[in-house]
């Protein structure tokens, strides 16, 4: 069964001119996608993690001095701005460019917007035009990246759902390596320096993929180029064998799917919103003695590990790829060296410190850490013991983010109503992040999966757009909750602003649970 079903991939990806070399039984071209989004990831995560820490900073440690509910504004705006572009830039791949250049000159874009932030020590404008640019770029990167991954495999290949686990996998040990290094040095050594190292990163993802393009043959390209025109005569005839009250139903289900994953990501992006303030001014950060020690050994090898992982994967990808594609390789190795030295002198620097001080960032990595040891373990789950249908396995999503929020609720009983700080154990926030991210896998991949599996063809890219505009939404309405947060603390007590969050994503996924027979249903056949 299996070997058909890799026979269809092989057959798929010559009827694409795709180049067929494997790497761990995926298509070579699944992993040079994996390298851009994993330093685009980088380059967004970290400085998301450093942005909010950077508002709310007193100025005389070189941040702005804002208040938290302003910093949550502007956290709100951004964040939902950035997931909103995504649509337009769907539609200008899908129309005009084809995913291919949209890609380009995205991360082209995004480059920019990371240099004009590590000017704003010259003057503040920068600040506010890297921030503009970093929206529009991410606009024309986010959705095409993604479309590209779903068209390496035909619909009927079990390996989909998998190669959407691995690009998922690239982008955390983008994110974990962007807020581990940015934020350290974004907090310690200078805030430009860590928002410009952002930049630095994002030049090289594109540079990478800028070579490599070749490498996926006519996938991503201009919308009308013509080529063989029997290729052309099968996708067409494919398209339209599905019946038109097929189509409609299926996409009713994405449109719950995608309601249904505001209320989680209301919930998850609280991560660079109420929890940085819940990091920075109500959580133990400064450790001594042995508890201090202890956490310099777990930070290396949080810093270590990954960075060797990645590495290893990068060089199965270039025995395959670098006789066709040197300069792809070369890029990729420098970028990776870079990431060695600075990951080595963190190390060797946090060691060398009396007293250990834990960034705010710090507790952003966990959702990524976590996310890297679990991926491979949740897709065997679905494999091989349990495969739900698509409506559970947000449902289990949406629970277990709200348990994250029960988790901090607990945590934080004891912190006075209205106090501005408090020391409460670092415990809660990393029990929080874990379950969290146990719910992420649940829903993320898995909703990916099913826009590809669930969209007709020729709107692919306007699917994924409105995907990222439901996170939009979310991202946004998050942002604001996360403003009320001292007037909640004011008025009633940590403890209530975090059992609000909770409670919204569970209720919605009690509802999912009740609809899944009709769900089920109006999928047709595809699970």
């Amino acid at each position: 069964m299996n070997q058909e079903r890799d026979a269809d991939l092989v057959q798929h990806l010559a009827k694409q001119g795709v180049d067929d070399k494997m790497v761990m039984g995926h298509p070579a071209s699944l992993f040079v996608l994996f390298f851009t989004e994993m330093w685009e990831r980088f380059s967004y995560y970290g400085m998301r993690a450093l942005l909010t820490v950077f508002l709310i900073t007193e100025i005389a440690k070189g941040g702005w001095g804002w208040t938290n509910a302003e910093a949550m504004n502007l956290y709100a705006w951004y964040t939902g701005l950035v997931y909103l572009t995504p649509l337009i830039g769907g539609m200008i791949a899908d129309k005009l460019t084809g995913y291919r250049k949209a890609i380009i000159l995205g991360a082209l874009i995004m480059t920019l917007g990371h240099a004009s932030m590590a000017l704003e020590t010259f003057n503040n404008s920068y600040f506010y035009i890297g921030l503009v640019l970093m929206i529009l770029g991410n606009g024309l990167f986010k959705p095409n990246i993604s479309s590209m991954v779903g068209q390496l495999y035909p619909d009927s290949s079990s390996k989909k759902d998998a190669g959407y686990t691995i690009f998922y996998m690239g982008i955390n040990s983008g994110a974990f390596l962007g807020m581990l290094l940015c934020g350290y040095i974004g907090e310690k050594v200078g805030w430009h320096y860590g928002f410009g190292l952002a930049g630095v990163f994002m030049f090289f993802g594109m540079i990478q993929f800028y070579f490599a393009q070749r490498i996926f043959g006519i996938i991503g390209e201009k919308p009308g180029t013509k080529h063989n025109p029997e290729d052309k005569l099968v996708s067409v005839q494919e398209e339209d064998h599905t019946p038109a009250n097929v189509v409609r139903d299926r996409l009713i289900v994405v449109a719950v799917l995608m309601i249904a994953s505001i209320f989680f990501f209301f919930a998850f992006e609280q991560a660079g919103g109420s929890m940085t303030i819940f990091a920075k001014d109500y959580t133990q950060r400064v450790l001594s003695g042995n508890s201090g020690e202890i956490f310099k050994w777990i930070d290396a090898a949080l810093t270590i590990f990954p960075i060797m992982i990645v590495t290893y994967v990068l060089f199965k990808l270039s025995q395959k790829i670098v006789a066709k594609y040197p300069l792809t390789v070369l890029f990729t190795a420098i970028s990776f060296a870079i990431i060695w030295g600075l990951g080595i002198w963190k190390v060797y620097r946090e060691f060398s410190l009396d007293q250990t001080e834990v960034t705010v960032s710090w507790f952003q990595i966990l959702n990524s850490f976590f996310i890297i040891t679990l991926a491979s373990s949740f897709s065997k789950l679905w494999e091989k013991v349990w495969n739900p249908s698509g409506p559970v396995k947000f449902a289990f999503g949406l629970l277990l983010v709200g348990v994250g929020f029960l988790a901090l609720a607990y945590g934080s009983m004891s912190i006075p109503q209205g106090a501005k700080t408090a020391s409460v154990s670092m415990i809660w926030l990393i029990l929080a992040y874990f379950f969290h991210t146990t719910g992420e896998l649940c829903l993320s991949p898995v909703g990916l999966s099913y826009v590809s599996k669930l969209s007709p063809k020729k709107f692919a890219g306007l699917l994924f757009g409105l995907w990222f505009t439901a996170s939009a939404i979310a991202n946004f309405i998050a942002g604001k909750t996360g403003s009320y947060i001292d007037y909640i603390v004011q008025t009633y007590s940590m403890t209530t602003f975090f059992l609000i969050i909770a409670a919204l994503p569970a209720g919605a996924a009690l509802l999912l649970l009740l609809f899944n027979g009709k769900l089920k249903k109006m999928m047709h056949g595809i699970n």
